[in-house]
This record gives C-alpha cells, sequence and structure tokens, in this order.
C-alpha cells in the first residue's frame, strides 16, 4: 500500500528519499529506525495531504511509528496531537468517568481516554465514553459505537463544537457532552438528524443530566466539573 505526500521530496524532514509516494514499510523504517523525535513525527505527517484510513493508523500504532510520550487520535483522516493536559483537564476527565461509572449498571463500560473505532477514517479517544458490554469485550478489537461521548474542553472549544461532534452525530453517537470548563458548564448534543444533532442544552452547575439510557439517574453538573 503506498500513499501520496505533499511535498516533492517526499518527507524531508525525516530524509526520505525524494518520490512520489512511499509505502507503510517505508515510512516506519524512517520513522522508527532513525527515531525523530514527537515534534518532527507529528509536523510531517500533518504536511501530507494523504487522508489516512483506520487501517494504516493502526498499523502504524503497532509499529511503533509514534513516539511512547506521542498522544495522537485520528480523526476524518487527520492525525491530530493532543493538547497536554493541564490539571483542570485531567481533574474533569476523572470527575466525568467518575460520576459515570455510579450512574451507569454493569451492562456498560466506562472508558476513558480510549480509542473508539469509528469508521474508516477516525479513531478519536475521547475523553470519556460509555460503551454496551464489560471491559473483557474489548480485548481484541475497539469498540465501535458508543451510547455516549464526553470531551473535556477548554482550548479546544471550537473543535470539539465542530468537527468532533460531527464525526460522532455521523458514526451514530445519539448523546454527545461537552463538559465547558471555559464557562463552567455543561453543553448536552441530542437528536442526531441530517448529520449533525438538533437539540443542544447549556447547563450551569447547579442543574442535573440524566443520560438517555440512564434516566433514573441524574447527575448534578457541579460533579462533572472542577
Amino acid at each position: 500500500m503506498r500513499f501520496e505526500t505533499s511535498v516533492e521530496a517526499g518527507l524531508h524532514g525525516l530524509l526520505i528519499p525524494a518520490s512520489s509516494s512511499i509505502t507503510i514499510a517505508e515510512l516506519v523504517y524512517y520513522l522508527v529506525i532513525l527515531k525523530p523525535d514527537a515534534k518532527m513525527v507529528m509536523s510531517e505527517l500533518s504536511r501530507s495531504l494523504h487522508r489516512w484510513t483506520r487501517e494504516e493508523y493502526d498499523r502504524m500504532v503497532d509499529s511503533g511509528v509514534f513516539p511512547m510520550d506521542a498522544r495522537v487520535e485520528l480523526v476524518d483522516g487527520e492525525i491530530l496531537e493532543m493538547t497536554p493536559q493541564k490539571s483542570p483537564h485531567a481533574t474533569g476527565t476523572a470527575l466525568v468517568a467518575e460520576a459515570l461509572r455510579q450512574c451507569f449498571s454493569s451492562d456498560y463500560h466506562v472508558r476513558s481516554q480510549m480509542p473508539l473505532a469509528l469508521d474508516d477514517f477516525s479513531e478519536p479517544e475521547p475523553d470519556v465514553a460509555v460503551v454496551k458490554g464489560g471491559i473483557r469485550d474489548y480485548a481484541g478489537q475497539h469498540p465501535r459505537l458508543a451510547v455516549l461521548v464526553v470531551e473535556v474542553s477548554d482550548t479546544t472549544l471550537a473543535f470539539d463544537r465542530g468537527s468532533k461532534a460531527m464525526m460522532y452525530v455521523r458514526n451514530g453517537v445519539q448523546e454527545y457532552w461537552l463538559a465547558n470548563l471555559r464557562d463552567a458548564s455543561l453543553e448536552v448534543y441530542r437528536r442526531p438528524s441530517g448529520g449533525m444533532y438538533t437539540e443542544r442544552r447549556v447547563l450551569a452547575r447547579h442543574e442535573t443530566i440524566a443520560p438517555l439510557v440512564a434516566k433514573e439517574n441524574p447527575i448534578l453538573v457541579a460533579d462533572l466539573l472542577p
């Protein structure tokens, strides 16, 4: 399998020879054997006009293309480097995960910052996702659908409201929450139709929200925010 690169000399920053395309094997050699730093890897990958498939992305992950300390995800064919977590974001993620574990029954598994294999071009790692089944149900492959996805957001609000929301709605996620750290609120997106969520609610800290599949267990919004 070969893919096109967007610069005349290929990924020239990694000393890849001039050519119109390179194979995954060649990419693995230059990234694993030559061992460039994480910033160079992401910089060069982001310059490619190629729309990465999930299969290609998983092969790169399995081959050790990305440095151990790299935090990346695949969104609509683009490999994105996730921003470093500051304390409020890490705290918010932990609070959301803990609240949802108490809210859902054992028929569901709450995953934190783990991959979702949504479609052929997307494998995001949402801050929190609730999926059907137990932990061992996904020992062989990542879940392809979630009943609820939550992103904890401050510096990436526009992206999370736009590209992320569109990706989730397109892949059948019926409910999407955005823990807005900037405004200390919870944005709730529901009723997917026509490639978008048609219902959006913004809840303050004193209000409560119950997931669609756990309506009997309302959660105080304040319990989801740092």
